[in-house]
């Protein structure tokens, strides 16, 4: 969700709080929105503990993790569906991170990073005669 949506939110559900029942409307929608808050930093953190246990840079299959990769997909959807961290590179240019999965076939997922959302990906497959 934008940051945007999710502040007129609580930012609406305070005033209708306010408006309807004063007081106790208003520690409702405060408590609602630390409730929000609490099971998304819950969610933040299961993830990186689950790719913590893995090896940095692994994916079971980057040909699957190209074909899942969408533009502006932020950095915790990428390490929830890789379940590790990437293995960071030299970035190209300022302002751009870049990360690297591999799979058990050689196959590679170079992903680039603006402000913590997938900008551009590319997959790169070991040659043919070489996996034989």
């Amino acid at each position: 969700m934008n940051a945007w949506i999710g502040w007129a939110l609580a930012l609406m559900a305070l005033v209708v709080g306010w408006v309807q029942y004063r007081w106790a409307g208003l520690a409702f929608a405060f408590t609602c929105i630390v409730f929000w808050l609490l099971l998304q930093f819950n969610k933040a953190v299961r993830v990186m503990r689950n790719a913590g246990s893995a090896p940095i840079g692994y994916v079971d299959s980057a040909v699957m993790l190209n074909a899942r990769l969408k533009p502006g997909m932020p950095m915790l959807q990428v390490v929830l569906l890789t379940k590790s961290l990437g293995q960071k590179l030299e970035p190209p240019e300022p302002g751009i991170e870049r990360f690297r999965w591999t799979d058990p076939g050689g196959s590679q997922v170079t992903l680039d990073l603006r402000a913590g959302k997938a900008l551009r990906w590319t997959l790169t497959r070991p040659p043919a005669d070489a996996a034989a």
